[in-house]
This record gives C-alpha cells, sequence and structure tokens, in this order.
C-alpha cells in the first residue's frame, strides 16, 4: 500500500516545485480574435484554436490561475461597420456578440480535451453561458478552472483591451499577458521599418505619450493608475505563454 502511493506523491512534489518556479501565480491573458483565424481570412481555425488550448492546458495543469479575455476581430470589427455607416453603439453590440463566440470556440476546445473550464459573459444570456460575475470567476479560479469571458466589459464604447485591463484588476491579476502577432513593442511597425527598434522595458506613461498601441489609451490609463504590469509577445511561437508565466526574456513588459 505504501509502495502504490509514492508515484502519486513524486508527481504532487513535481508539480508543486514546478509551480513554485512560475514568475505569476494568477493572469488575464489577452488574445486577439485575429488569433483565432489560424490559416483563414475570416471565422475560427479550430485546429490553432486547439493548440491555443493545448498550451493553455499544460499551464493550468501546474496550478497557474488564469482568465481570457478574447477580441472579435476574426468575425465582426465594429470599427470597421462603423467607417461603413453603421452606428457606433450597435456595432459594439454585435462585436461583442462575436466575442462570445470566440469564448464558446475556445471552451469546446476545453471540453474535448477535459480541461475544467467557464465561459462567461458581461452580457446576460444564460442559454449560452455564465454572467461575468466577480466573485463567483474567483472562485472557479481558485477550484482550477479556467476562466473565458466574452462581451468584452458589456458597454459600448469600450474594447476588449479595456475589459482586459479591468477584469485583471478586477480578479487581482498579476499580470496582463497581451498574445500579439509580433514578438514585442516597437517604436515603430516593424513590418514596414526594417530598423525600428524594440523595447524589453517600457513605461505606461512612455507607451501613451509614443502613441506605441501597446492597448488602446483608456486600458492602458487604467494600467498605470493601478500599477498592473502589462507584458506584450508572439503568440505565433508555439510555447510563449508558458515562457512568459515562468519569466523567461521574451516580449516587452510595460511596467
Amino acid at each position: 500500500m505504501l509502495s502504490s502511493g509514492l508515484p502519486d506523491l513524486k508527481s504532487a512534489v513535481k508539480i508543486r516545485l514546478m509551480t513554485s518556479q512560475a514568475k505569476y501565480n494568477r493572469v488575464l491573458l489577452k488574445l486577439s480574435g485575429e488569433a483565432f483565424l489560424g490559416d483563414r481570412d475570416f471565422g475560427i481555425d479550430p485546429k490553432f484554436v486547439d493548440r491555443i488550448s493545448d498550451e493553455i492546458a499544460e499551464i493550468q495543469s501546474l496550478n497557474v490561475q488564469m482568465a481570457i479575455v478574447i477580441g472579435s476581430g476574426n468575425i465582426f470589427r465594429g470599427r470597421a461597420a462603423e467607417k461603413n455607416g453603421m452606428g457606433r453603439t450597435t456595432a459594439d453590440y454585435m462585436g461583442m456578440l462575436a466575442t462570445v463566440m470566440n469564448a464558446l470556440a475556445l471552451k469546446d476546445s476545453f471540453e474535448r480535451k477535459k480541461i475544467p473550464s467557464r465561459a462567461m459573459s458581461a452580457i446576460a444570456m444564460p442559454e449560452v453561458c455564465e454572467l461575468f460575475i466577480r466573485d463567483r470567476a474567483i472562485y472557479q479560479m481558485e477550484k482550477g478552472r479556467i476562466i473565458i469571458i466574452g462581451a468584452g466589459c458589456g458597454n459600448p464604447y469600450s474594447t476588449t483591451d479595456t475589459a482586459a485591463a479591468l477584469r485583471a484588476l478586477e480578479l487581482n491579476c498579476d499580470i496582463v499577458l497581451k498574445a500579439t502577432k509580433v514578438d514585442g513593442v516597437y517604436d515603430s511597425d516593424p513590418q514596414k521599418n526594417r530598423t525600428a527598434k524594440k523595447y524589453q522595458n517600457i513605461s505606461h506613461f512612455q507607451a501613451l505619450t509614443d502613441k506605441l498601441e501597446v492597448m488602446d489609451s483608456t486600458a492602458l490609463s487604467l494600467c498605470m493608475e493601478n500599477q498592473m504590469p502589462i507584458l506584450v509577445f508572439d503568440l505565433l511561437e508555439k510555447g510563449n505563454i508558458k515562457k512568459v508565466i515562468f519569466g523567461e526574456n521574451i516580449g516587452t513588459i510595460v511596467k
């Protein structure tokens, strides 16, 4: 009986040791809607969503608590619709609904892999997912479940960047991890300027004043006022989510 319990004990010790090496214990991961495109021009690529969920599952297994906020750019862009004549409020609400679609796609990927998760929405739609309530979300994270938050802040004129900053503060997260298609923050667009300089560290204030588009100005100001760090990194390189949580020197830290 004693010997049969040793492998489990060793596994538990190994997990605790790996968890203790994690730099962050509770994080808010901001995923753009474009991250769900994969190789497509529109919609959701299930294979790429599965790749993202695989990486997140590995982190969750190490007892790192995670909440995720997702954008909608792969399905609907509210700003683009507004430029084409649609009312801003209507366009923003449509964008919020698109983020819920992305949240459900990610939750489905988790479910197929038996990974405990909860999809929550800032707009009530009980037949589809839970309503976001702060205390309930924290309870679920403490139980080891990944929280996927859709519908932004639930209000028009607010971006999913602002929703990510707000939820990170509400949920007492250690950091906002912003996953993008570039490997950090540059002083100019690296795709247009080959001599663009990459920052390893930068302040919220400089990001705001230099208009570096780390996040929108409302989100950046909210993080700056509440001393919430932001780490911008490349999602397309496999394994980067785990690397940033374990403190590897990749991406750009804004603090």
